[in-house]
């Protein structure tokens, strides 16, 4: 999509090389890349934390067990091939003592076979792996809007369930409805250079679009009043006012804001 302000590309959060163009943070002490604050409602932080933001190298392979003459049973599992069950000569398969005869182990030819999820791989990233923890059923939890190829805004969302904070503090407000659960948006930022050029608009917009295609028949969010714009990671109620979210349950400091799909 083009515009006056460049070429627009919106992108899902799906895997590293989407996950390296996540904007910076506006406030450098906060960090997207490295932020739990609603997957984690006790101990969830916004805070940059940098032992995030390297991938964490793989856990070294436990050392090769060696045989010892002191377990007599070991050893005698050690001759036989370690695996009580497998066949005599070591030829063929181990097989299933529960299984009758005539039944085999096997994969049954018929049967249709389940096709591979998405996932996001064996990432290090601790922040990835939560984006990606519902990718196979619910699909991504965050996207990147992209000006000329230039990360510009970032969003994250998804269904109710898998944000602890916003289910702890959507519980304080009786009157919400219980059914269908709502889908949230817990995230909307710009980066400083992308500021007051209708961006983080356009992306809400194209996150509304993805939820209603999802099946979800609405989308709730909770500003925080009365902090720095760049503290906050879900701006403020006039924000969403303007692209269509009212008022469901007024506060002064925590109001919830709702968007009802068609």
């Amino acid at each position: 999509m083009a515009t006056e302000t460049g070429r627009i590309t919106i992108v899902d959060i799906t895997d590293e090389t989407t996950f390296g163009r996540i904007p910076p943070c506006a406030d450098p002490t906060f960090d997207h890349r490295s932020c739990d604050y609603w997957e984690d409602a006790d101990r969830g932080s916004k805070a940059i934390r940098l032992d995030w933001l390297e991938p964490r190298q793989p856990d070294p392979a436990p050392p090769a067990r060696t045989s010892t003459a002191s377990n007599p049973f070991l050893a005698d599992l050690e001759q036989r091939g370690a695996n009580p069950f497998a066949p005599p000569g070591g030829g063929g398969g181990a097989f299933n003592p529960f299984l009758d005869d005539d039944v085999t182990a096997d994969d049954n030819p018929f049967a249709p076979r389940k096709a591979a999820r998405p996932t996001v791989g064996e990432t290090g990233y601790p922040k990835l792996r939560l984006l990606g923890r519902g990718l196979g059923v619910a699909g991504s939890y965050a996207k990147v809007l992209l000006v000329d190829e230039v990360p510009a805004a970032y969003s994250q969302f998804g269904p109710l369930t898998a944000y602890p904070r916003a289910q702890r503090t959507r519980e304080l407000y009786p009157a919400l409805p219980d059914s269908p659960l709502p889908a949230v948006i817990t995230c909307i930022a710009s980066t400083v250079e992308a500021r007051d050029r209708g961006l983080a608009r356009t992306l809400v917009e194209d996150v509304c679009a993805d939820l209603g295609r999802r099946g979800f028949a609405a989308i709730e969010t909770y500003p925080e009043i009365g902090t720095r714009p760049d503290a906050t990671s879900a701006a403020t109620p006039a924000f969403w006012e303007g692209v269509g979210f009212v008022v469901a349950a007024p506060d002064e400091r925590f109001p919830v804001m709702r968007r009802e799909l068609a």
